[in-house]
């Protein structure tokens, strides 16, 4: 059974950072990436930055240049640098391993709060 893992969240004043870490636990036959949502009181669960297996990486706008998703295949983790971070980064993030058959295996999330 294929578990994920997320740590790292905490609270943190705007301008501050924080790094978030996931790890995949058990063997996984198939998969074409890991993802990073986050989902904020009242609102729908969004997609912040995405790394597929040969490292190419996406980002919500919104994080482009504060956020640095990174893997480490061989220890079957990701992490998610947050720089610069604003009220607006509030939320609990979810780690997600995304499997060739295009299901998902999700964390329980870590909240991160960003207070001025």
């Amino acid at each position: 059974q294929v578990r994920v893992v997320e740590s790292g969240g905490g609270s943190v004043e705007v301008g501050g950072s924080l790094r978030l870490s996931c790890v995949v636990l058990g063997y996984v036959y198939c998969k074409s990436g890991m993802k990073w949502y986050r989902q904020a009181p009242g609102k729908e669960r969004e997609e912040v930055s995405s790394i597929d297996t040969r490292g190419g990486t996406s980002y919500l706008d919104s994080v482009k240049g504060r956020f640095t998703i990174s893997q480490d295949n061989a220890k079957n983790t990701i992490s998610l640098q947050m720089n610069s971070l604003t009220a607006e980064d509030t939320a609990m993030y979810y780690c997600a391993l995304a499997r060739c058959s295009g299901t998902y295996d999700w964390g329980q999330g870590t909240q991160v709060t960003v207070s001025s």
